[in-house]
């Protein structure tokens, strides 16, 4: 496949982020906004451009096409996509998917690989759903990474790693959603069996890969799908199929290899088994698994760059756009068709219609917003002594706080009323 730039590139599908993908009845809410907005369901697909970076040399395909979340999830739980072999028990050898350019010897170096992987089974309360998806595990005592997609929003975690079977509590340690790096701490894991990471940057266009991961979500027997690197320097936009919000990723490994649902957070290998990149978005056919000759491709987050992420993470060193610990929760919602809300910004300014500002469409009760006076039809204008000028903005503010943090607050009514006050906000789900 050419992912270089096109002259005149096909009109593609909405882009969409690559999620676990779960439903969840939101109505016309976008977003429960505590640290981040949380988005609606996890259900997602992408397209993907290549932005000036290395050029691909993968066969088949356009500059665009349509991308499925590399994560799953079903209101029930139910898996959805891909004809897997659900009967595998955990820690099994992989079940093989070759494709174009992929490396003779899948399963053995999907064996490699398998024991060191978690799947990640996320319970979102506030949405009413649920979703999987695949992380990596770093230490021996549970510390493990996956996509925040995987877990953004969710109020419980469940991992059970494929190496011994068992089954753990998780923790959030940090995450920053920008990059879509999240670290996991696993309550009372010893003797993990952890990943050998390798080197992305001696990463090459054409070298054979492997993705790893819970494709369909059905934990057991993970899959490993062959093919080879078509990219490097990588850029894919990415929006929310419930809200249209759109968020870039750069610097990604595109590759044709079969990525599935489920397998967002899992391992890109090379040939001896070393991690390149997180696997984060994939093609897929509407019967869920593409056929490689048509043109399926992937894209991973480099490790070195989601490593360097992590070590931030464990270090305590929280950024603007990291974020560590606790997830500080405002409690407003806002609607993405509302005009004053922007239309859930898929694309272009996201402040709403009467000036700069995020309006709600509704407010939890008993949080910090309810408790500041906040209500339905009210435009939020400032946060923490700065101007918002749309959902996007309030977000990025609200990435350094904690639950508990003092924070003063600019709104204005539904009469055009401007009001300041404090928040002191709750605890809420990863962001």
């Amino acid at each position: 496949m050419d992912l270089s730039p096109l002259p005149h590139p096909p009109a593609p599908p909405a882009p969409r982020r690559t999620r676990r993908h779960r439903t969840a009845a939101l109505g016309l809410v976008a977003g429960l906004i505590g640290g981040a907005i949380v988005f609606g369901v996890d259900h997602a697909s992408l397209s993907a451009f290549s932005a000036g970076g290395s050029p691909s040399t993968g066969s088949g395909g356009s500059g665009a096409s349509a991308l499925t979340p590399a994560a799953t999830g079903g209101g029930s739980g139910s898996p959805s996509g891909g004809s897997l072999d659900p009967t595998g028990s955990s820690g099994g050898a992989a079940t093989p998917i070759a494709g174009s350019g992929a490396p003779t010897d899948l399963s053995t170096i999907a064996a490699k690989v398998t024991p060191a992987l978690v799947d990640i089974n996320s319970t979102f309360g506030n949405q009413g759903a649920s979703g999987a998806g695949t992380g990596i595990v770093l230490t021996s005592n549970g510390e493990v990474i996956t996509n925040n997609h995987v877990i953004n929003g969710a109020t419980s975690i469940s991992v059970t790693d494929v190496g011994n079977g068992a089954t753990y509590h998780a923790r959030v340690v940090g995450y920053d959603s920008a990059d879509d790096v999240a670290v996991l701490q696993l309550s009372g894991a010893t003797g993990l069996r952890t990943a050998s990471i390798g080197d992305s940057s001696t990463a090459t266009v054409g070298e054979q890969i492997v993705a790893v991961g819970n494709a369909g979500g059905t934990g057991g027997t993970p899959t490993a799908a062959g093919g080879s690197i078509t990219g490097l320097q990588q850029s894919v936009t990415a929006s929310d199929d419930i809200t249209g919000a759109a968020e870039q990723l750069t610097g990604a490994i595109g590759v044709d290899a079969d990525v599935q649902p489920g397998d967002s957070g899992g391992s890109l290998v090379n040939s001896s088994g070393q991690v390149l990149g997180i696997d984060t978005a994939g093609s897929s056919g509407s019967s869920g698994f593409a056929d490689q000759s048509s043109g399926a491709q992937a894209f991973a987050i480099p490790i070195n760059s989601a490593m360097s992420i992590a070590q931030q993470i464990e270090a305590g060193q929280g950024t603007a756009k990291i974020h560590v610990g606790g997830t500080g929760f405002l409690g407003v919602m806002v609607s993405s068709a509302g005009s004053r809300a922007g239309g859930g910004f898929s694309g272009g300014s996201d402040s709403s219609a009467n000036g700069s500002g995020v309006a709600i469409s509704g407010v939890v009760g008993g949080s910090a917003a309810a408790q500041a006076g906040l209500g339905s039809g009210d435009v939020i204008t400032s946060f923490a002594g700065q101007a918002v000028d749309g959902q996007s903005t309030l977000t990025g503010l609200l990435v350094p706080h904690h639950p508990g943090d003092k924070v003063q607050i600019g709104w204005t009514d539904a009469s055009g009323q401007t009001h300041t006050g404090t928040v002191i906000l709750g605890s809420g789900p990863p962001a």
